[in-house]
């Protein structure tokens, strides 16, 4: 498989199209059971509120996986995505009332760099707060 956008097609300032991702406690718990990360902060809300948070909190990596995916759907290849950072700045919390929390993603081309690749900015935000910072992902392109 190789990435579907054409990188002679793409200018800087290309909007990717933005998602919204749900995230429940079952989201969490499924989460934890695949990756094998049970910390309580991210299941039990009394365990999260005893050590200063508000609520559960989702898992790190699970956000930064949920934000990469408007970069991966748009290329048209996971394996299209040759780098990719953040730095985590405000948790998701995820309440438990049947509804949970959204994670809503945007990202645009920011650089068009050698070797048909791009660099894309990724803006993820939560409760109305920026949740992951310095979210970058280099991607190459057809």
């Amino acid at each position: 498989m190789t990435a579907k956008i054409a990188y002679d097609e793409v200018e800087v300032g290309t909007e990717l199209p933005a998602q919204t991702f749900p995230v429940t406690r079952a989201t969490l718990v499924q989460y934890a059971g695949a990756s094998g990360d049970f910390n309580p902060i991210h299941w039990n809300e009394k365990f999260a509120v005893e050590v200063g948070l508000p609520d559960v909190i989702a898992h790190g990596m699970f956000t930064m996986a949920e934000a990469v995916r408007v970069v991966t759907d748009w290329a048209g290849d996971p394996a299209s995505v040759v780098e990719y950072g953040v730095r985590f700045t405000k948790p998701v919390v995820v309440p438990n009332d049947g509804t949970g929390a959204l994670i809503e993603v945007s990202a645009k081309v920011a650089a068009k760099l050698d070797d048909r690749q791009v660099r894309v900015d990724i803006t993820a935000m939560s409760a109305g707060q920026k949740v992951l910072g310095m979210s970058r992902a280099v991607v190459r392109l057809a």
